[in-house]
């Protein structure tokens, strides 16, 4: 058995080695935060697609459009061609707004209201299709709640008037 100094020394962990793993660990932690900018923009660019191209289809056959509004999507409290314009105009602009970063946070949640109405609107939705609006509501919700990242307009017009960042706090 030891006894005395010797015992602590026995039960103390390597301070070298806890260094090393805190040193790692920080050095991936520093990485995974170098990162976050293109993941941000990587997460705008994807939803942006997928809602802006929505968009376009509905565009090109307005006909068809009004029909689906009609019969299948059926929103409730507003008229058909309304309802259509609104869903089509906000599948065109918002993707924009997103995708640039330019009031990311007003193009997500406004991008989260269509993505909502689309699948409570839905009498019948696939469950692929659900999961990948469940895949985009979460992306929504994450620029929504963290914001645009660092490779986004906001963030440049923020960094040349930084008035405009004194105002919003």
């Amino acid at each position: 058995m030891l006894t005395g100094s010797n015992s602590t020394v026995a039960q103390a962990p390597d301070a070298g080695l806890l260094n090393r793993v805190l040193g790692l660990w920080l050095g991936l932690h520093a990485r995974l935060d170098g990162l976050q900018p293109a993941a941000a923009l990587l997460a705008r660019a994807y939803v942006a697609e997928a809602f802006f191209k929505s968009g376009l289809t509905k565009l090109r056959d307005w006909d068809i459009t009004l029909a689906l509004f009609q019969d299948e999507y059926k929103v409730p409290l507003l008229p058909t061609e309304v309802a259509a314009v609104m869903g089509t105009g906000g599948e065109l602009v918002l993707p924009v707004l997103l995708l640039l970063g330019l009031g990311g946070r007003l193009g997500a949640l406004g991008l989260s209201v269509i993505n909502v109405v689309a699948v409570l609107s839905l009498t019948e939705i696939a469950p692929a299709a659900l999961q990948q609006h469940i895949t985009w509501g979460v992306l929504l919700a994450s620029v929504a709640i963290f914001g645009n990242g660092r490779w986004a307009l906001d963030s440049w017009l923020l960094q040349r008037w930084p008035v405009l960042s004194r105002r919003s706090r």
